[in-house]
């Protein structure tokens, strides 16, 4: 037993006081003979034993009524140990789209937040965070209508992500008992990686199960075929039921304009294809109807009129494989002598090939500078016989490249950088045993730039970046054989679809995404990106020809987003949220090493009461001390 006031249990040397009174009035007198009392000294003798029991009977009352007393004051009562010590609770409740989930009628996120609210006492002071937001050292109460505004989101926190959050609410005092609940649906990808290092945190997981859920997803979308005057759009959707298909609707903004069923296979996937004509702008949205998750059920992508890079090749060397490669689909190709040469043209273009050269005169050569500058791009052919001192003026500009000997024996292109961003989704795998290129003679170089192709003995036929690009050796005919590989292609096809990049179908949400817009913007103009009256200014960089978007913290919402500057539309670019959350696998929870596992909010709360309950006694002292005071009564009236 424990005292609340402890220091009040000294009030029992007062009971000193009634012992001395009581023995007081117990002292013995002397006894004198009465000669006429002889009859009656039985009787005195008798009711002198009488009244030395009721004194000890109102001595023994009175001392237990005031020790009662005594003891209800200084208010004792039982608990454990950590029902003493101070208490914080620090709460992650998930609002992430798994949470949409039904059961019962209502989300997880629903039941969860009502649970939060009936359950946590109204005055206990909190700290709750979720995916996005942050709410600290408050009661249930005051945010009561926050929990019930809140809405599900693309963002999700993993079990380290939210140890690390957490302990940024607690205190650093190592005598507080620290409680961390996490209420989830606790999806596969919140799986702990790394050992938590925290001792002195106590969690409690509370896992929101909705059964056997059914979910269907439309995963993602891509142009399948594109003919003279139709394109083929296929899109993929995905189910974890034995659903055997599914409506599913595509639209162009607001108007419905094709309808079909979706069939699945036996690994639960289905393909949808759709016909659109070829020169129209499309608002796309593929929509289909579950009641599973809702953030998966519609699909955004825009199509609008494609934007033709521009390339220009520079050179006397005939340009006819060139012309092949930058067809008239995709680019804009025009070729010049150097004679014909209009240098006010070079700012205009995304792509310029230095076209086997003899030699670059010091003006091109800092108009290319200037050009590469503002994120234009650059392709460096050779030429069999050239100027080593011009060449050098303008590579060491790039990856302090020098061109230092001509080699006249003939060299196989054997080593392929397959990782390589040139040649990402070229090769299914690293092929080692195909006819490789060759050239009879080539320019040895010093450079930083890493190797793309390169010969037997590591040195490089190709090399650069993501905008400047050098071959060492002169691709005629004459030379090398490279023209009719099956690398050409791909290779220089990259090279220009790399060095404007223009709108995709769709973006994921959450990743960093650029775009360039082919405008061309005055110093006080920006361009803006703006949705159903939500408007923003992404970070911009403005360059000769194009401007370039990134795209990270927002937006924040899937949709379709216009491109405008001063109500002048140039793009739009249609944004999704990523499908993480589709598959619903789940984590056992059993697992997690440290954590207590419980099955609702409720029973949770009602356990931590439990365990910090006291049992004070103070009442029964005080019922105690009026029993004796009526046992005294008693004893005065009938004694």
């Amino acid at each position: 037993m424990q005292f609340k006031h402890p220091e009040l249990l000294w009030a029992f040397f007062l009971l000193l006081i009634p012992i001395f009174i009581h023995l007081f009035q117990l002292r013995k007198f002397k006894k004198t003979p009465f000669t006429n009392v002889k009859f009656l000294q039985k009787v005195v003798a008798e009711s002198r034993r009488s009244s030395s029991l009721k004194k000890w009977l109102l001595l023994f009352t009175r001392m237990l009524l005031f020790a009662g007393l005594i003891l209800a004051f200084a208010q004792p009562f039982f608990a454990e140990k950590s029902a003493l010590k101070t208490k914080e609770t620090v709460i992650y409740l998930d609002d992430s789209f798994s949470m949409q989930a039904k059961a019962n009628n209502a989300s997880l996120l629903e039941n969860a937040v009502q649970e939060l609210i009936t359950s946590v006492p109204e005055n206990q002071k909190i700290s709750v965070f979720t995916n996005q937001s942050v709410f600290k050292n408050v009661t249930v109460k005051s945010l009561q209508n926050d929990l019930l505004g809140l809405v599900p989101t693309s963002k999700q926190l993993s079990l380290d992500d939210i140890y690390l959050k957490a302990n940024t609410f607690f205190t650093s005092d190592e005598s507080v008992i620290k409680n961390l609940v996490l209420i989830s649906d606790f999806q596969q990808s919140m799986a702990q990686k790394t050992m938590d290092s925290s001792t002195t945190v106590v969690k409690h997981l509370v896992r929101m199960g909705a059964g056997n859920l059914e979910n269907v997803s439309i995963d993602s979308v891509y142009i399948n075929t594109q003919g003279l005057e139709n394109i083929e759009l296929t899109a993929l959707i995905s189910t974890n039921s034995d659903l055997e298909s599914i409506p599913v609707s595509l639209f162009n903004g607001e108007s419905l304009i094709a309808k079909t069923a979706a069939t699945f296979s036996k690994n639960k996937k289905a393909k949808v294809n759709f016909t659109l004509p070829k020169q129209e702008a499309i608002k796309g949205k593929i929509e289909l109807s579950d009641s599973g998750l809702a953030y998966d059920n519609q699909f955004y992508f825009n199509i609008d009129s494609k934007e033709k890079i521009k390339v220009l090749a520079i050179g006397s060397e005939k340009s006819d494989y060139l012309e092949r490669v930058f067809s008239n689909d995709d680019f804009k190709f025009i070729s010049y002598s150097l004679k014909r040469l209009n240098y006010s043209d070079l700012n205009d273009q995304n792509l310029i090939i230095l076209n086997e050269l003899e030699s670059i005169p010091n003006a091109l050569a800092t108009s290319l500078r200037s050009f590469t500058q503002n994120n234009g791009n650059l392709i460096i052919i050779p030429n069999t016989q050239i100027d080593f001192n011009s060449y050098n003026q303008l590579a060491s500009n790039f990856f302090a490249t020098n061109f230092t000997q001509k080699v006249n024996y003939e060299r196989e292109i054997t080593n392929i950088s397959f990782s390589h961003p040139l040649y990402k989704n070229v090769f299914e795998k690293n092929v080692s045993n195909f006819q490789y290129p060759k050239v009879s003679q080539y320019f040895r170089v010093k450079t930083q730039a890493p190797n793309i192709l390169a010969y037997q003995d590591k040195d490089p036929f190709l090399f650069g970046s993501s905008r400047v690009f050098i071959f060492t050796a002169s691709l005629s005919t004459e030379n090398s054989n490279f023209k009719n590989s099956p690398l050409i292609v791909p290779t220089l096809y990259n090279m220009g679809i790399n060095s404007l990049k223009l709108p995709d179908l769709y973006y994921s949400l959450g990743s960093t995404t650029s775009v360039d817009i082919p405008v061309q913007l005055t110093k006080d103009r920006v361009l803006k990106v703006a949705k159903d009256g939500l408007e923003f200014i992404p970070q911009q960089k403005s360059f000769a020809n194009k401007v370039s978007l990134s795209f990270y913290e927002n937006p924040k919402s899937d949709g379709i987003f216009s491109v405008t500057s001063e109500e002048t539309l140039h793009k739009n670019l249609s944004f999704n949220y990523t499908r993480a959350e589709s598959e619903l696998n789940y984590l056992d929870v059993n697992n997690i090493k440290g954590a207590s596992v419980n099955d609702s909010v409720q029973n949770l709360f009602e356990q931590m009461e439990n365990d910090n309950a006291i049992n004070e006694l103070w009442k029964w002292f005080v019922i105690l001390a009026l029993l004796f005071m009526l046992i005294e009564v008693l004893i005065q009236k009938y004694l």
